[in-house]
């Protein structure tokens, strides 16, 4: 796996159903929630990673899509 490029790596989140919640986390020694969006069906966000976005939660059925392929969590 490449090291990730916060400046164009991307990933792309499709809603498969309403109330899909995507939920970033923040980087450093304590991992906190820092912005959460809800997505109705067929809603997509593209989101990235930045210095302050170490990880995305996902709650809810979607389809995710990143530089590493692409994924279902149904």
């Amino acid at each position: 796996m490449k090291e990730p490029n916060f400046k164009t790596d991307y990933i792309v989140i499709k809603a498969l159903e309403d109330g899909v919640n995507v939920i970033g986390l923040t980087r450093g020694t304590d991992t906190k929630f820092h912005h959460t969006e809800k997505l109705d069906k067929d809603e997509i966000m593209i989101a990235q990673f930045t210095e302050h976005t170490s990880a995305v939660k996902i709650r809810g059925k979607a389809v995710i899509q990143t530089n590493n392929g692409e994924m279902s969590n149904e």
